[in-house]
Order: C-alpha cells, then structure tokens, then sequence
C-alpha cells in the first residue's frame, strides 16, 4: 500500500515548556510517513534552540 505524506504544522510562540512533549508524541505516533513542520514566529525563549536540536537528531 503507497500511503501519502502526513504533513503536520506545529505553531510554537514561546512554548518551551510544551514544545518537547508535543514533538515527541507526534513522532510517537504510528503513521509511518509523517512529516513535522514547527512554526516559531519569533519566540523569545528556548522554543528555537529545543527544535533545533530535534530537527538535528531527525535528519533525513
């Protein structure tokens, strides 16, 4: 079975708090063929710095 790409478009503004766990579960999750899009409109805490090294550990 061909499935399609899962795009998911994650806003983060400030979330530090939040942004790990929600990152995780989607990876967590059991759709084989997902992509994660997070949007950081400019946070100024450590939402950027947390993604970035989620993404450095996800690279495809």
């Amino acid at each position: 079975m061909n499935r399609p790409r899962v795009s998911v478009i994650v806003p983060a503004y400030n979330t530090e708090k939040y942004i790990e766990t929600a990152i995780d579960d989607l990876r967590n999750q059991t759709y084989p063929i997902l992509e994660i899009i997070v949007v950081d409109d400019g946070s100024t805490d450590h939402t950027l710095d947390i993604c970035e090294a989620k993404a450095k550990v996800d690279r495809h």
